[in-house]
């Protein structure tokens, strides 16, 4: 008998997610509360097969009812413990009504500086900051 000590390669997993910083023309933040994190901008999972861009519009549009156009990439902050790639997009809202989903309790939009004291997960408020500082993109946050 024969013992072979070859492995077999498993690929490594790893999430990739697409989020949003929706601004609109008053200035305010389109926040999501959700049912685990509380407030924080909509975004989720990147399925196979879609555009990081395609899926921070859909996750938008799933969690708050707002079409939105992508204006631009602004960075990476990777969660290296749990293999988890976050990608943030500026976007601007083009249509839609605000809409709760299961995956959103509450949708607004809100002033800057009120969405920054609502959101308090994790470092979900400095990825907002880096996103709305154009100085800082692109960026890439291990953490």
């Amino acid at each position: 008998m024969v013992h072979s000590t070859q492995q077999i390669y498993t690929p490594p997993k790893h999430f990739v997610s697409a989020a949003t910083i929706v601004i609109n023309v008053q200035k305010e933040i389109l926040l999501i509360k959700g049912p685990s994190r509380g407030w924080e901008m909509p975004g989720g999972i990147v399925e196979e097969g879609e555009s990081l861009k395609d899926a921070a519009v859909r996750e938008t549009k799933e969690e708050s009812g707002i079409d939105i156009e992508v204006l631009k990439f602004c960075g990476i902050f990777q969660n290296v413990n749990k293999s988890i790639c976050n990608t943030l997009f500026l976007a601007k809202p083009i249509g839609g009504e605000l809409t709760t989903s299961s995956e959103s309790l509450e949708v607004g939009f809100y002033p800057i500086e009120k969405a920054l004291e609502m959101v308090t997960v994790g470092n979900f408020k400095q990825r907002i900051e880096y996103c709305l500082d154009n100085s800082k993109h692109p960026f890439y946050i291990e953490f």
